[in-house]
């Protein structure tokens, strides 16, 4: 006698279920492991039930730019696992951030923005949408005032909390409550914390971003993206940009987003547990001005970093004393961190803001957002952290 084993609810499942089961979809074969549906497009059975697909009156997979079944795994368990009513994926973290913003922004609307994002983001607000004539303000994250005076008359708010690369943590639930009081919509870049250890969405946010290329692949290998907000925004304005753009995340790489959310929540606590130790052993090396760790309470936002988030997370910067010359110098210096622009990968990785992710930052800009040529960010790896503080002591010639 066949078993026949009824259908859960994803959202019934605990949080590490869900990223391990959720939007699991196993073909006739019965499969274990996802599958990779390796497919630019989809056959039909007759001429009507295409017709009805493209006309979206029959649900059902029609080109793979517009919707695949690994892809769709991806999106479901992302979805689940945040609580999220729906979740598009994108080619790349920047892909998910522009679509998010283009979709429904028209020329005449008002953006504001924090100061402290990631130069290719800072790039969109301030050069891009301005050629369309939408009007951009840029704040202090950390400043509520700020936020308060220049968000009437704002369609929509962008920030990333923590900050790319200073730490920078925006207050989300107050800066939601400001925005939506004038009736602007909230999008927020949640890549350095992960839906691990934040969820905008439950402090207000109307629109999450993030590049999966971080933390939910976890390794290195594919680049991601992913936005996540509610059946209305998606089916008005997200999914027709993205139908007709075309940013589409491949079916391998949604496979291996798939299997990076497996480990997603043991990741990062593995993470936060070593960087703390990292952040701590930093803070006491001669040679070291000043750590930007989330999770210390010298943070200057320590209190919201505790109240919106459960974990201080692997990222963190570091303010060596010295001169670009003396930063190139320590980097060089290490044998275990190796020097990258990336970041959330198993193997702990360094780099120059001010050269690299920030380089195209006006200098004024930079300096204002304290991203000094002493300035490093790390994203703290899986090694053990004792290994990680030696190659760190070793190149500031502490030893």
């Amino acid at each position: 006698m066949t078993s026949i084993r009824p259908k859960t609810d994803p959202r019934a499942w605990r949080p590490r279920t869900r990223l391990v089961r959720a939007g699991l979809r196993r073909s006739q074969h019965g499969e274990t492991n996802e599958a990779i549906y390796v497919s630019s497009g989809f056959r039909y059975d007759d001429p009507e039930t295409v017709a009805r697909r493209m006309a979206g009156e029959e649900a059902g997979f029609v080109y793979s730019r517009v919707g695949n079944p690994t892809v769709a795994m991806f999106e479901d368990r992302l979805a689940a696992y945040e609580n999220a009513p729906v979740c598009r994926a994108t080619a790349t973290g920047m892909a998910a951030v522009t679509a998010a913003l283009l979709c429904h922004l028209r020329a005449g609307d008002k953006l504001v923005a924090a100061r402290a994002m990631f130069g290719s983001c800072v790039w969109i607000v301030q050069e891009l949408l301005p050629r369309f004539g939408v009007k951009t303000v840029m704040v202090d994250g950390s400043d509520l005032e700020q936020w308060a005076k220049a968000l009437p008359g704002a369609r929509t708010v962008l920030f990333e909390t923590p900050a790319n690369p200073t730490m920078e943590i925006v207050d989300i639930a107050e800066v939601c409550r400001l925005a939506h009081r004038e009736g602007a919509r909230v999008a927020v870049d949640n890549a350095f914390a992960s839906p691990a250890l934040q969820r905008p969405m439950e402090l207000g946010a109307d629109i999450v971003v993030y590049s999966a290329t971080k933390h939910i692949d976890g390794q290195g290998r594919c680049l991601g993206g992913a936005i996540l907000s509610d059946a209305a925004f998606v089916e008005k304005e997200l999914g027709p940009y993205l139908r007709h753009t075309g940013p589409a995340m491949s079916p391998f790489n949604a496979w291996v987003m798939v299997k990076g959310l497996e480990t997603l929540e043991l990741r990062m606590k593995a993470h936060g547990e070593g960087a703390a130790k990292v952040a701590d052993a930093l803070a006491a090396m001669p040679g070291v001005k000043r750590v930007f760790y989330p999770g210390r309470a010298d943070h200057p936002q320590a209190a919201v970093a505790r109240k919106q988030m459960s974990g201080g997370g692997n990222m963190m910067a570091f303010e060596i004393a010295g001169d670009k010359a003396r930063a190139f110098e320590f980097q060089r210096r290490l044998r275990l961190i190796d020097i990258s622009n990336n970041l959330g990968d198993a193997k702990s990785l360094i780099t120059h803001p001010a050269t690299t992710t920030h380089q195209s930052v006006a200098v004024e800009e930079r300096a204002r957002l304290g991203i000094t040529d002493g300035l490093l960010r790390l994203s703290v790896g899986l090694e053990d952290p004792e290994d990680i503080v030696d190659d760190l002591r070793q190149a500031l010639g502490t030893n």
